[in-house]
C-alpha cells in the first residue's frame, strides 16, 4: 500500500463512516489531532462510502453502524472489501458476539474495535496496525475465529482450475495447525520429522500467499465456501514478515510466534528455488 510522508510519520488517510453523525464528527475531530492522519468523514450508508472511496484516496475505513443491525454492518463491510480490497476496514462496535466476529472477518474486516471497552489511544494504534497490513482483535474474538475454522474446515483446497492446491500431507498439517497443535505434536501424530512439518508449512505459506499460522487460519476461514475453497494466488509478499499485532498471546491456541515464525522457518529450512 502506497503511503505519503506526513510530518515524522507515514500519512494514513482515514475515512470515518458512522451511522451516528454526532459520534462521527467527534471521532473525526479527535483523529485529526493525530499528526500522521488525514481524516475524511461520510455517512455510513454503502452508497456514501463507495462514493467517497471513488473520489479520494483512502487507506483505512473506520466503519460504525447501527448497533442493532449487525447484518447491515457486515454486508457493508463485504461490499466495500469487494470494491476496494486494498483498503483496510476497522469496525467500530459497541458489543459483539460470535456470529458478528466470524462474519465480519469473513467479510473482509481487518480490525474489530469495541469502543465501549477500549480507549481512544487504542483506536489510533488499531488504525496504524491495520494500515501496516496486520489484524486487530482481542483474545475472545480470535478464539471465535479459530473455533469457527476448526469446526468448519473444508475438505480440500482447490485452485481456480479445480485442481488440488495442497498435497494430502500439506492438507493434513493445515488441519492440525487449525486445531492448535505445535509442530512437534504434529510431527509425532503424523510420524514424520519436525523439520518436515516446517518445510510443508513453508510450501503452504508460499502457495496461499500468507506468512504465518494466523494468516493461514484467517485465509482458510475467509475463503471458505461450503466443502471447498477456490483460491487465487495472493500477491507476493515482498516485505518479509507480516506480524499480527496484539494477537500473539490471543493465538497461543495455535502456537504462533507471530513476529518471527517465517524468519525462523527460513533460517531452519533452505528455501527451494521456484
Amino acid at each position: 500500500m502506497k503511503v505519503y510522508p506526513y510530518g515524522n510519520h507515514a500519512c494514513i488517510r482515514v475515512l470515518v463512516a458512522d451511522s451516528n453523525q454526532t459520534q462521527s464528527q467527534l471521532l473525526s475531530s479527535a483523529l485529526r489531532r493525530q499528526h500522521h492522519m488525514k481524516v475524511s468523514c461520510c455517512r455510513s450508508e454503502l452508497a456514501g462510502c463507495l462514493g467517497t472511496l471513488q473520489s479520494i484516496p483512502i487507506d483505512i475505513v473506520v466503519l460504525g453502524g447501527d448497533p442493532f443491525d449487525h447484518n447491515r454492518l457486515v454486508d457493508t463491510t463485504q461490499a466495500l472489501h469487494t470494491a476496494f480490497p486494498h483498503v483496510g476496514i476497522v469496525l467500530l462496535i459497541d458489543g459483539y458476539d460470535r456470529p458478528l466476529v466470524v462474519n465480519a472477518m469473513r467479510a473482509g474486516a481487518r480490525g474489530l474495535f469495541c469502543r465501549a471497552a477500549e480507549p481512544f489511544r487504542a483506536l489510533c494504534r488499531c488504525i496504524s496496525v491495520v494500515h501496516q497490513g496486520q489484524f486487530w482483535a482481542n483474545t475472545e474474538q480470535i478464539g471465535y475465529i479459530v473455533d469457527a475454522l476448526s469446526s468448519n474446515l473444508p475438505r480440500c483446497l482447490l485452485s481456480v482450475k479445480g485442481e488440488p492446491l495442497l498435497t494430502d500431507r500439506e492438507w493434513q498439517i493445515v488441519k492440525l495447525v487449525a486445531e492448535g497443535l505445535p509442530n512437534r505434536d504434529i510431527s509425532q501424530l503424523l510420524g514424520i520429522k519436525e523439520n518436515t512439518v516446517k518445510k510443508a508449512l513453508l510450501r503452504t505459506y508460499d502457495k496461499l500467499g500468507v506468512s504465518n499460522r494466523v494468516e493461514l487460519a484467517l485465509y482458510v476461514l475467509t475463503h471458505r465456501d461450503n466443502s471447498k475453497i477456490l483460491i487465487e494466488r495472493l500477491p507476493e509478499i515482498t516485505d518479509g514478515v507480516r506480524p499480527i499485532a496484539a494477537l500473539s498471546t490471543a493465538l497461543s491456541r495455535v502456537n504462533v510466534q507471530v513476529k518471527s515464525e517465517r524468519a525462523q522457518i527460513q533460517s531452519d529450512v533452505p528455501r527451494m528455488g521456484k
